[in-house]
Formats: structure tokens, sequence, C-alpha cells
């Protein structure tokens, strides 16, 4: 039924998001030119790598520099970047993602292969399932760059600290895979976006 649903919903927000698809392209190719896609690989369900969409927010080549983005203060981001990402807006490519079939629209956010080679054992179930665009983890930790950014090393910090609380956070979606619980994850995570004072997120 969850598959079911992510297939329904993805082409239902393919085709109603279609005209703000093209306006985000072409501010985005009138703001630094280049590419509107960016694709980047991530780890998915069985360990398998694929690859990511999102709407480029940073200059083309920034990737190579860091994998981390530390808020308002990464000079690699640029000025469309920055409200694409505030608004959660680089993220909806990800609905063909999900309508293929590499992703869920309710699962753990996928990681890079670097940051997948620390996980534990018990860490690397977070791979038994579709990985998602959002969970509780995205929604809790929906303040990530601004944290990242008073880091003293964000990437340790990233490591250390935010991996393991975030995979704690998913397992609570992983034990509980229900209907209901799927629904209330994406209504929280509408309820985030929209409410006064949200923060960045990576």
């Amino acid at each position: 039924m969850i598959r079911l649903c992510d297939i329904l919903f993805s082409l239902i927000g393919l085709l109603l998001l279609m005209p703000i698809w093209l306006i985000v392209s072409l501010w985005i190719v009138l703001d630094d030119p280049g590419p509107v896609f960016y694709r980047q690989q991530r780890v998915g369900r069985g360990g398998i790598d694929f690859g990511l969409l999102k709407f480029r927010s940073m200059r083309v080549g920034a990737d190579k520099m860091s994998l981390i983005t530390v808020g308002e203060r990464d000079p690699r981001i640029t000025r469309a970047g920055y409200y694409i990402r505030k608004y959660k807006i680089d993220e909806l490519p990800q609905l063909w993602n999900v309508f293929i079939g590499d992703m869920s629209l309710v699962g753990p956010r996928p990681e890079v292969r670097r940051y997948v080679d620390c996980y534990t054992d018990e860490q690397k179930r977070v791979l038994e399932i579709r990985p998602g665009i959002t969970d509780y983890a995205s929604i809790e930790y929906i303040d990530e760059n601004r944290i990242l950014a008073q880091a003293d090393d964000p990437d340790k910090t990233y490591i250390e600290d935010i991996i393991p609380a975030k995979i704690a956070l998913n397992m609570r979606y992983i034990e509980h895979q229900t209907l209901g619980e799927y629904l209330k994850i994406i209504f929280l995570t509408f309820f985030n976006i929209v409410r006064p004072n949200k923060q960045d997120t990576k």
C-alpha cells in the first residue's frame, strides 16, 4: 500500500508542480549559469547506489570541495540556491526518484557512500528499506545546517553526533512502517516547512 501511495502521490506531484519546475529552472540558470539539476550518488536500499536528483543550489563543481554544507555562511551556495534550499524546493526532483522506485516519500534520508561506510552493523539497518525524502530525522534536524555552521569541525560533528542521532530517529519508522505513520510524517513535514521561523536544512 505504501508503494502504491508513493507512485500515486509522486505522479500527482510531478504533474501539478510542473509550472514551478519551469520557473525554478529558469531562476537557477539566470542566477548562475550551468545545469539545472544536480545528481549525486547516494546509497539506497540494500546498499545499492543510485543517482539522487536535486535542483542545483550550489555553484558548479562546489561539491568537490566538501560534502557538508554549513548554512548561510557557505559561499558555495548561489543566491537562488539559498532560497530553494530554505523552502526545500531543491528536493522536488526527488519525486522522480520516488516514482521510479529508488526512493519512497517517507524513509531514512540516503547518505553518500563515505558516511555509510562509517555505519555500525546495527546502523546499517536503515539500508533495509527504501530511503525517503523525509522522515522523523529530517523533521527533528530541520536546522542541521545551522548546527554544522557553529561547529569547529563540521565533518566530525556530522559523523560523531548527527548521524547516530538521526539513525536512532530513523528506527522509529523502520520498526513501525504503517500507512498511518507514513501519512503522519508527510503531514508533519509540510507543517514544519510552512511554519514561521523555519530553518535551513541539509
